[in-house]
């Protein structure tokens, strides 16, 4: 034998059954109903499956299949998804899914609320309301508990995150957080205003209670309804643009909410606040601050229509602040909101228009990056090829020096050794070109008089064709001027004559006054002193003029720095060579009219 369950016709309860040849055919109820299983078995039921309502044999238990999908319609499951209560109106027994908000009687075409009519149903088989707790889902943020009667010292359970308020004839009273209350006069002080509460417990009041679920409402979808035309301001284009995207809501106001928004209703959901279906309260509002805040934000701001992708953050938080602005005033408030995505109208002109101007302005902006680096990086070569020819001409100069230099101390070490100085050696190759060209003491032997004066300018004038013969100094010729002197012989010229009168002094000090030698490196100022060797004008404090200096064509003369202060002509390089080609004044390594290279 098998087991099912049988519904009561009378009071709607299920009753325990068997089937089989020895099984009893009528059951008894707990309402006293005598419930005939061979002519009550057949049942009629919304199937959860396919919706219709049909008729099935309840004695097959849970193998019982609707007629019209062939699924099972009276499982444990499907059982206790469905209750049945009577019409408020006619009081014809209705069978209806327990998760339906309303329920329409076929006989009388009333529309009967679910929620009440069970809670009505279990207070009559259970008595009063003893316990008061939410039973509704998260979506809600204001459900109101069915029954309006309740014992006085009844226990109200509040949950975490929500708050309950007690109402009464339009006027919000006790408002209780999270935890369990006896419902005693201590803990309805508002309530006992209104009415006298009853002293004993088993006395009833009537009140309506509302909870509140403050938890923050996650993933509400928005979307604007039509485009937002809106001003760019980087092109100066007017674009018409589509937003949408998700939001986070939160009551922070129960009393506010309660008054402002639900009044009477039995409570409020969230798609009744902003869904797309029903009423949809706020969902007006939202739409109207983005489309007006949108364009406003991103004009304030400069940011481009084709850059908006990357300012979504700080557009929304600009817009989740005004709409925080309205949401205050009904006590709910926008934690998050979040603009996920902006509808870009790609079959607008303008919107063509502005894209190819933003290429155009990066193509542009590239190339003068490019042409700047170009720049840069001639600039270092330049640099670099300068560097390099300075240090060749450095290497060069001092190999040349070099090579000076152990030639002198090779001709230096030949004449030690041939035992005669440098001195003698440049009389005796002067008297060797003399003789060469002429040149003669005259009558006498000792060589004075007209014709050594004669002689002397014809060496100077032989000397003026010597090529061989370089650096020769007066030391060397004082021989020729004076026989008698001994040729190893080399008086100082290099004297001095101090202010005190003391004259031809090779000492640095003079031995008479003890005055200091002064410094050959003297400059005279434009204020009249004279001899300074300091770098600034000890009378005026001007500056030492630098040696190193130049004229513009301008007329600017004395010119120290690289360019003309007064035209800003650059320095002329010293440095320049003429080319074949009839092109002067090259600085350059190549000519720039022909391109030969410079001759080394």
């Amino acid at each position: 034998m098998a087991k099912f369950v049988i519904e009561c016709p009378k009071c709607g309860n299920f009753a325990e059954a068997r089937t089989g040849f020895f099984a009893r055919k009528k059951i008894d109820c707990s309402c006293g109903n005598v419930i005939n299983v061979k002519t009550d078995s057949l049942s009629s039921r919304e199937c959860p499956h396919c919706h219709n309502v049909v008729v099935y044999d309840v004695r097959k238990g849970d193998q019982a299949k609707c007629p019209m999908c062939k699924k099972p319609i009276n499982t444990a499951e499907d059982i206790s998804k469905f209750d049945s209560f009577a019409c408020k109106q006619c009081g014809v027994t209705l069978h209806v899914n327990k998760n339906e908000k309303t329920c329409v009687c076929p006989v009388c075409d009333f529309s009967n609320d679910v929620e009440e009519a069970l809670y009505q149903k279990k207070i009559k088989n259970e008595g009063l309301a003893s316990v008061i707790k939410y039973e509704g889902d998260n979506e809600t943020l204001i459900w109101k508990h069915p029954i309006e009667d309740f014992n006085y010292g009844s226990q109200l359970i509040v949950h975490e995150s929500q708050e309950a308020i007690f109402f009464r004839d339009g006027q919000a009273l006790d408002l209780f957080g999270a935890g369990r209350y006896t419902l005693e006069t201590q803990q309805l002080p508002l309530l006992e205003k209104v009415y006298k509460l009853a002293a004993e417990t088993d006395k009833v009041f009537h009140s309506e209670v509302y909870y509140i679920n403050t938890t923050t409402q996650l993933g509400i979808k928005w979307g604007t309804d039509s485009k937002i035309n809106m001003f760019d301001p980087s092109s100066g284009l007017h674009v018409a643009l589509g937003a949408s995207g998700e939001f986070n809501i939160r009551v922070v106001d129960s009393r506010r909410l309660l008054l402002k928004v639900v009044g009477t209703t039995g409570g409020i959901n969230q798609a009744e606040l902003f869904g797309n279906g029903g009423k949809g309260y706020f969902r007006t509002m939202v739409m109207t601050n983005v489309k007006s805040y949108l364009a406003q934000a991103i004009k304030e701001s400069g940011i481009s229509v084709l850059e908006i992708d990357t300012r979504l953050m700080e557009l929304s938080n600009v817009l989740r602040d005004k709409i925080n602005t309205g949401l205050a005033e009904y006590g709910l408030m926008m934690p998050e909101f979040f603009i996920s995505r902006v509808l870009t109208p790609d079959d607008d002109p303008n919107f063509k228009r502005m894209k190819e101007q933003y290429a155009q302005q990066y193509l542009e902006i590239r190339e003068e990056e490019i042409k700047r680096k170009v720049a840069e990086a001639a600039a270092e070569r330049k640099m670099v090829e300068a560097r390099t020819e300075a240090q060749m001409k450095v290497i060069g100069a001092q190999g040349e020096a070099e090579a000076y230099r152990l030639q002198a101390e090779a001709e230096a070490a030949e004449m030690r050794m041939k035992g005669y100085t440098y001195q003698q050696e440049t009389a005796r190759q002067v008297g060797l070109e003399a003789m060469k060209n002429g040149l003669t003491g005259g009558e006498g032997g000792n060589g004075g008089g007209t014709n050594m004066l004669g002689d002397i300018a014809g060496l100077g004038i032989a000397l003026g064709a010597m090529g061989g013969v370089v650096g020769m100094t007066k030391d060397a010729m004082q021989p020729l001027f004076n026989p008698n002197q001994p040729m190893n012989m080399t008086p100082n010229t290099d004297t001095w004559n101090c202010a005190c009168g003391a004259a031809n002094l090779t000492s640095k000090c003079c031995p008479e006054c003890g005055a200091k030698r002064p410094s050959a490196d003297t400059w005279d100022c434009a204020c009249g002193a004279k001899g300074i060797t300091s770098k600034f004008c000890p009378e005026c404090g001007a500056k030492r003029p630098s040696a190193d200096t130049w004229d513009c064509a301008c007329g600017a003369k004395g010119i120290t720095s690289k360019f003309c202060p007064e035209c800003g002509a650059k320095r002329p390089v010293a440095d320049t060579w003429d080319c074949a080609c009839g092109a002067k004044g090259i600085s350059g390594k190549f000519c720039p009219e022909c391109g030969e290279k410079r001759g080394e």
